[in-house]
């Protein structure tokens, strides 16, 4: 994201895109491509298929950067729903579980390095992200990975923020049982550790 104010914004390179300005597209592209990436795989459930799906959602912004409107949405929320969109197609024309290829569920974490129960857990959470259904694995993917409010996820998968929040809700549930094995009971505390960040939303 641009940080620096001497960096041209979102907003001033889409102008420059939606007149032709290749220069300000492959700014604008190198700028979002790595977000993009990781929501696409996300969603998509492998690296190629990603890949593909990035590659088609920035020819579309090029394509089609006179269709935004900078005062109706974001930049980013505009890419993320070409993304989570072609993201989406892709999964349901390969049509399989990605569950399937995961590692059994362990009865508890080894008695191993810190690193390597750390590469375990993320490899069952993704496992199990990816088993969820597809709105909500999109919309966990958005607000925990992409740290977007309710309000700017239900904009990006086009529903109200009530429905947003139901998503939230039930993938939250879906992966406490699945991942309890690894991670053990629910913790009422103020600091839940591992499961935290899929028990609490951001407004």
């Amino acid at each position: 994201m641009a940080g620096d104010p001497a960096e041209p914004s979102d907003e001033e390179l889409m102008a420059e895109v939606a007149a032709g300005n290749r220069a300000a597209f492959n700014v604008l592209s190198r700028r979002h491509l790595k977000r993009s990436l990781g929501l696409a795989m996300r969603i998509a459930g492998n690296a190629q298929d990603a890949e593909e799906v990035v590659q088609d959602a920035f020819l579309q912004v090029w394509r089609h950067a006179d269709r935004w409107r900078g005062d109706q949405a974001r930049f980013t929320t505009w890419l993320y729903r070409i993304v989570v969109n072609r993201a989406l197609t892709y999964r349901r024309r390969r049509g399989f579980d990605p569950l399937e290829a995961a590692a059994e569920i362990p009865s508890a974490l080894p008695d191993a390095q810190a690193t390597v129960e750390e590469r375990q857990l993320a490899k069952w959470v993704d496992g199990a992200i990816a088993a969820l259904p597809e709105r909500q694995r999109a919309a966990l993917s958005l607000c925990v990975y992409e740290e977007l409010t309710c309000a700017e996820a239900a904009k990006v998968l086009d529903v109200s923020v009530s429905a947003m929040e139901s998503l939230l809700v039930r993938a939250r549930r879906v992966l406490r049982e699945t991942l309890r094995p690894l991670i053990g009971p629910a913790d009422t505390g103020p600091d839940r550790g591992p499961n935290k960040g899929f028990d609490e939303g951001k407004p």
